[in-house]
C-alpha cells in the first residue's frame, strides 16, 4: 500500500523528532510552490506498506494569521493525504487539543500520536488514553519520539485506518448567538456551493466568522455578491457581541472550544499525581539560566564554549583537507600542460572552491553545536532573555529567533532567518527584522573570518569570534534603533513565547540535523560557488596582456639568460631534479620566477576583474583594501563565500609556483599589503555589507517590494565601508 501521510502539530511537540524517526536519511528539503516555507518530505516502508509523509509547519491554529497556517491548510485541502498524524504534546494536552479540534471541523482523517508521554509522566500527570480515544473518536497511540518509542505502532494504526472513509466534521457548539448566525450561514453556504468544492459548508461560515482573510479572499473570487452578503452577516453579529458581551466572535468561538476541552479532560481523562503548582525540572533550572543577571554571564559561556569546542575539533580535519586540496592543485599543475584549462582547473576551480570546502568540518562543527542548543531547549531560552534588550532597541521579542538563525550564533542563515521574521504580525517590526538580519555571522561569512583570524590571531580565535559576535549584534540592534526612530517608526508590541521544557538531545536528530545543513553549504559550494569562480576567473584572466607587454617581460629574461654562461642557464632545464644547483644557477632561476610573477600580476591587473579591482582602489584604500580584495568584495555579493575563493583564485593566478606556498593563509600572512589592521578592517566590512543576491530577493518578497530589497544593498554597503575606514583610519592613527 502507498499513501501521503501529514505530520501536523504544534511547535515544540515533538513533530520534526518523529519525523525523522520515521524517515531517517530517507528524506529531503524544499520550499513549497510559490512561498519561501520550508517543505520537509520522507518516505517510512515496511515489508507491506510505503508511506510518503510530510512534515507540515509547526501551527497552533488553522486560522490563516500566518503563513505557515496557510501553507499547513492549503497542503490538507488540496493535496488530500490519506491520513493526518496529529502530533500532541502530552505534558500540554489541553493546548495542543485546540488544534485537533480544527482538524475535526474540517472533517480530516486523523490519527493522534500522544507525545512526550514520558515528560507527561514525569510531571505527575496520568492520562487515560483509551477514553480519550472514545470521547474524541479518533485512534491514539502514545509515542515518545526522541528514543522511537510507539512509532511501530503508530505506523500500523496508520495502516489500518488509511483506507477509512471520510471522517465527518464535528460540531461544536458556539452559544447561542454563534450557532444561530452559523447554522443560517451553512444553509447558505450549502445551497449556493458556495466554496463547498474545496471545504465543508459550516467550516466556511466558521472562517467568515473568524474573519479569515484567506478564506474571504477565495469568496470574494468565487461570488463577490454572496460574500459581500455573508460580510455584511458577520459584522451584524460582530456588532450585536460587542455591545453586549464586549467581544469578538473570533475570540468567542475560541473560548467555546477551549472549554470543550476543558469539559472534556474532566472527564476523568486527566489526573494530577503531584501538586501542579510545584516547580518542575525544567522551571527549576530555568531559575538560574533565565536569571536576569546570571542568565546573560551563562549564555557569554556557553557562545566562547561552542566557539572553543568548534575552532579545537575542526583544527585537524580542516588541515587535513587544505592539505589534500594543495596536494589536489601540485599533482594537476604537473600533468596538465600550460594553457587555459591549466588554469581555469587550478585557479579557478581547485584553489577557488577548494578554499571554500577547506572550511567544511568547522562548519559542520559549528551547525553540530547549535543544533545541540536548539534541541536541548536553550535557544529558546536565549530569545526570552534577550526579549527585553530587542524592545530597547524597537524590535519585537520574536525577533530574537529570526537573528539566531540568521546567525546571531555563527552558522546560520540569512535566508531562513528573513522567512522566520514573518511571525512578527507588526509590519513596522517585522520590516526592522528584515533590514537587519542580514548583519548576523551566516555560514557563508564564517569561512572569511576563519581564514582572517587564523591567518593574523591564531593566538585569539575564541575571543575574536565572540568579539565578532558580540558586533553583529550591537550593530544590528543599533541600525534598528535609527530604523524605527526615522522610516519605519510605530509603536512596539508585546511578547509572548513559549518555552519548551529541556531535553537530553538525541544523537540521531542532531547528526540529521547537522547534515542537513552541512549538505546545504557542500551544495552551494559545488553550485553557485563553483559557477562565480569560473565566471571570475574568467574575469581574471581576459583579456590576458597585450602582446607588447608580454614582449617586454621576455626580453628581460632573454637579458638575464644572455648575461650568464651556457652552463649555468642550461642547469635550469637539463639537470636532474635530484642534483643540486650552482648558487649563480640558484640565484638566475629566483631572477626569472620574479619576472614571472611580475608577468602574473601584471596580466590579473589588466583582466576585466583587475581593472575594475584597481579603478575601485583610489576609494577602498581608505579601509586599506588593494584591488585584489575589491574584486574578491565585488565577488561577494553573489555570496560571501566567494570571498574566500577569489581571494584564492587571485592570489593563485599572480604565484607562479602553486608548490611554494602551503594555503591562501600562509599566502596572506607573506604578502606585504596585508597586515592585522587591514584583516580587522576586512572582517567589520564583511559583517555589515550588503546580503547576497538571494537573501536581497527574500528580502523583497516578505517585504512586497523590491525597494526595500534594493535598500539593504545600499544601506548596508554604506555603513559598512564607513565602519571599515574608521577601523582602519584609527588603527593606522594610533600605529597599528
Amino acid at each position: 500500500m502507498e499513501a501521503i501521510i501529514a505530520l501536523a502539530g504544534n511547535p515544540n511537540s515533538g513533530k520534526t523528532t518523529l519525523f525523522n524517526e520515521l524517515t531517517g536519511a530517507r528524506q529531503h528539503v524544499g520550499n513549497y510552490p510559490g512561498v519561501t516555507v520550508e517543505k520537509k518530505q520522507g518516505i517510512y516502508s515496511d515489508n507491506e506498506n510505503k508511506f510518503y509523509i510530510v512534515d507540515l509547519p509547526g501551527t497552533y491554529s488553522l486560522t490563516a494569521y500566518s503563513l505557515e497556517e496557510v501553507v499547513t491548510r492549503d497542503f490538507l485541502i488540496n493535496e488530500k493525504p490519506r491520513m493526518v498524524v496529529n502530533i500532541v504534546d502530552a505534558s500540554n494536552l489541553e493546548r495542543n487539543l485546540y488544534l485537533t479540534l480544527q482538524f475535526m471541523e474540517m472533517g480530516i482523517p486523523v490519527c493522534m500520536a500522544l507525545n512526550m508521554v514520558d515528560v507527561a509522566k514525569a510531571r505527575g500527570i496520568e492520562i487515560d488514553i483509551e477514553k480519550l480515544s472514545d470521547v474524541l473518536g479518533v485512534p491514539i497511540i502514545p509515542t515518545v519520539a526522541r528514543n522511537g518509542k510507539g512509532k511501530k505502532e503508530l505506523m500500523k494504526m496508520v495502516a489500518r485506518m488509511v483506507d477509512h472513509e471520510q471522517s465527518v466534521p464535528l460540531k461544536l457548539s458556539y452559544g447561542n448567538d454563534i450557532d444561530t448566525v452559523l447554522i443560517d450561514l451553512e444553509k447558505r453556504i450549502g445551497a449556493e456551493k458556495f466554496l463547498t468544492d474545496t471545504y465543508p459548508a459550516r467550516w466556511v461560515a466558521l472562517k467568515y466568522l473568524e474573519k479569515d482573510d484567506h478564506v474571504i479572499k477565495q469568496g470574494r473570487g468565487a461570488s463577490h455578491v454572496l460574500s459581500e452578503k455573508i460580510e455584511q452577516i458577520v459584522k451584524s453579529v460582530s456588532d450585536h457581541l460587542k455591545e453586549s458581551l464586549d467581544t469578538y466572535p473570533e475570540a468567542m468561538i475560541a473560548d467555546y472550544r477551549y472549554g470543550y476541552i476543558n469539559a472534556l479532560l474532566k472527564k476523568g481523562i486527566v489526573k494530577f499525581h503531584q501538586d501542579r503548582n510545584r516547580f518542575q525540572t525544567s522551571d527549576q533550572i530555568d531559575q538560574i539560566v533565565t536569571n536576569r543577571f546570571i542568565g546573560p554571564v551563562i549564555m557569554m559561556a556557553v557562545l566562547v564554549g561552542l566557539y572553543k569546542f568548534t575552532f579545537t575539533y575542526s583544527e585537524i580535519p580542516v588541515f587535513w583537507l587544505e592539505n589534500f586540496f594543495g596536494w589536489l592543485g601540485g599533482f594537476v599543475d604537473q600533468h596538465l600542460s600550460d594553457g587555459l584549462l591549466k588554469s581555469l582547473v587550478v585557479s579557478g576551480i581547485i584553489d577557488g572552491v577548494g578554499g571554500v570546502l577547506g572550511f567544511t568540518p568547522l562548519i559542520m562543527f559549528m551547525f553540530f553545536g547549535i543544533a545541540i542548543l536548539e534541541d536541548s531547549g536553550y535557544l529558546a531560552r536565549v530569545a526570552y532573555m534577550l526579549d527585553r534588550i530587542f524592545r530597547m532597541f524597537g524590535l519585537h521579542g520574536s525577533s530574537v529567533m529570526a537573528f539566531i538563525v540568521s546567525g546571531g550564533i555563527a552558522g546560520g542563515c540569512a535566508v531562513p532567518g528573513v522567512m522566520a521574521a514573518r511571525t512578527l504580525k507588526s509590519p513596522r517590526e517585522r520590516l526592522a527584522t528584515l533590514l537587519t538580519v542580514p548583519f548576523m555571522n551566516c555560514g557563508a561569512k564564517l569561512p572569511v573570518f576563519v581564514l582572517l583570524v587564523a591567518t593574523f590571531f591564531p593566538e585569539n580565535e575564541t575571543m575574536l569570534m565572540m568579539t565578532i559576535t558580540l558586533i553583529s549584534w550591537l550593530g544590528a540592534l543599533l541600525a534598528a534603533k535609527l530604523l524605527r526612530l526615522t522610516i519605519v517608526k510605530g509603536e512596539s508590541t508585546p511578547f509572548v513565547m513559549e518555552l519548551p521544557p529541556y531535553r537530553m538531545p538525541i544523537i540521531k536528530g542532531v547528526l540529521i540535523h547537522t547534515w542537513e545543513r552541512t549538505w546545504q553549504y557542500l551544495k552551494k559550494a559545488g553550485t553557485v560557488i563553483l559557477g562565480i569562480s569560473i565566471l571570475l576567473w574568467a574575469m581574471m584572466t581576459f583579456p590576458g596582456l597585450p602582446k607588447s607587454a608580454s614582449l617586454e617581460f621576455e626580453q628581460k629574461r632573454h637579458a638575464l639568460i644572455s648575461e650568464v654562461p651556457d652552463t649555468v642557464s642550461e642547469m635550469l632545464t637539463h639537470v636532474p631534479e635530484d642534483a643540486e644547483m650552482s648558487k649563480a644557477a640558484q640565484s638566475l632561476n629566483a631572477a626569472l620566477m620574479s619576472i614571472d610573477a611580475e608577468e602574473a600580476e601584471a596580466g590579473l591587473r589588466h583582466s576585466i576583474a583587475g581593472r575594475f579591482g584597481v579603478t575601485l582602489e583610489r576609494f577602498t584604500a581608505w579601509a586599506g583594501f588593494d584591488w585584489r580584495t575589491n574584486i574578491a568584495l565585488v565577488g561577494g555579493f553573489a555570496a560571501k563565500e566567494v570571498i574566500v575563493s577569489t581571494l584564492g583564485t587571485a592570489y593563485s593566478l599572480g604565484d607562479v609556483d602553486p608548490e611554494d606556498v602551503a594555503s591562501l593563509s600562509e599566502t596572506l600572512r607573506k604578502d606585504p599589503s596585508w597586515r592585522p589592521l587591514v584583516a580587522l578592517s576586512l572582517i567589520i566590512f564583511t559583517i555589515f555589507y550588503a546580503p547576497c543576491f538571494v537573501a536581497v530577493v527574500c528580502i523583497s518578497r516578505e517585504s512586497g517590494s523590491w525597494r526595500w530589497g534594493a535598500f539593504s544593498m545600499v544601506f548596508n554597503t554604506i555603513l559598512a565601508f564607513t565602519l571599515a575606514v574608521v577601523v582602519f583610519q584609527a588603527g593606522s592613527f594610533f600605529g597599528n
